[in-house]
């Protein structure tokens, strides 16, 4: 009998346990309300709402990015070493002030050496000079061979070029030497470094990168045939979704040229100075697509029970739940996709409800 028990008990036990879970989970111990109207729920016809379709402005959201208008890169005009760097990534800075210094030893040595070769020449010309002027008064009293004076001539000449030539090349050197202070040439803010003192300054490597926070806006590729709508100064819509922003815009300029991979334009559009935003950020262009029917409802009027939405119509003097599909959301109005038609009305969400167990 015992053998009997445990042979057959333990598989019985784990069975009945096994449907009383069953069971549980499909809710046969707890209170269900039948399908149909609402029972004992209060129905006021005044607080009904109409539902009515509307013809309603289109706008398409395009992907769009925060970019400046005003940017530059800073690179050096010699190879130099660096000896400093004055600002780093964040520093706000004005025009004309210096950002960093290039080593100018040898551009000194350099200029230097066009002073000294100015003097040397200077002073042979004036040697040259006297000797042009003894040369004409001797030709002039029959004492000197024209040939001579000729040659007195050139020399002075040659003597007068070769000046020009080295305060030429002296304007060079102190120009080469101005090269090794790099300044703003724009009132910005720095984005970042890419050198650090002691590197080797190239022509053509960039050194820092600047921007002009006032010039910041807003550019999309926006396909043709949304963007061949666009006017100049036409009044735009920008959203800044890591900040919460709403931004009213103004286009700015349209590429005048599509892309024929995408088939698109490029548009940009000016906002107004706001200091958070920064280059780079994701913005949303709403871009007019027209107009389309659509039914809209408040918000407060649709409850979320998991992934269905509901709202509550009133029929025949009682309250229904009817599932609806939501689409985008305008406000504090969201558009019904399907479950509502014109004519119907909703009512306000009973207390009851907000209870994900009553429905």
């Amino acid at each position: 009998m015992n053998n009997l028990i445990k042979r057959w008990g333990l598989p019985t036990l784990a069975v009945i346990v096994l449907l009383l879970m069953v069971a549980w989970m499909a809710g046969f111990f707890s209170n269900k309300l039948a399908p149909g109207a609402v029972q004992n729920t209060p129905i006021n016809g005044a607080q009904a709402l109409g539902v009515n379709s509307a013809s309603y402005a289109i706008y398409e959201a395009v992907p769009a990015s925060v970019e400046a208008k005003q940017a530059t890169v800073i690179s050096a005009r010699i190879m130099a070493r660096i000896t400093s760097i004055k600002v780093r990534s964040g520093d706000d800075v004005t025009q004309g002030q210096l950002l960093l210094t290039l080593e100018k030893t040898d551009l000194t040595s350099k200029v230097k050496q066009a002073g000294e070769q100015i003097r040397a020449i200077t002073a042979r010309l004036t040697e040259a000079q006297q000797n042009l002027e003894r040369a004409t008064k001797l030709q002039k009293q029959g004492l000197l061979a024209a040939a001579d004076l000729d040659k007195a001539r050139a020399n002075h000449d040659a003597l007068k070029a070769d000046l020009a030539a080295a305060q030429q090349a002296q304007q060079e050197t102190n120009i080469a030497v101005s090269y090794s202070e790099i300044r703003a040439p724009i009132d910005g803010r720095v984005v970042d470094r890419f050198a650090e003192p002691g590197d080797t300054a190239a022509p053509g490597n960039k050194l820092l990168t600047l921007y002009n926070p006032l010039t910041l806006r807003v550019e999309a590729q926006v396909r043709e045939q949304l963007a061949l709508t666009l006017q100049e100064n036409q009044r735009l819509r920008v959203e800044i979704p890591a900040l919460n922003l709403k931004l009213d815009a103004e286009l700015e300029e349209r590429v005048p040229a599509a892309d024929p991979g995408s088939r698109s334009f490029l548009i940009k559009v000016r906002m107004p100075f706001n200091a958070q935003l920064q280059p780079g950020m994701y913005a949303r262009l709403l871009v007019p697509a027209g107009e389309r029917e659509q039914i809209r409802i408040p918000a407060d009027r649709i409850v979320t029970v998991g992934q269905l939405d509901l709202v509550w119509v009133l029929q025949d003097g009682q309250a229904y739940r009817r599932f609806v599909k939501l689409g985008n959301t305008y406000g504090d109005q969201i558009e019904v996709l399907s479950g509502l038609s014109d004519g119907d009305k909703i009512l306000p969400i009973p207390d009851r409800a907000t209870s994900a167990k009553d429905f």
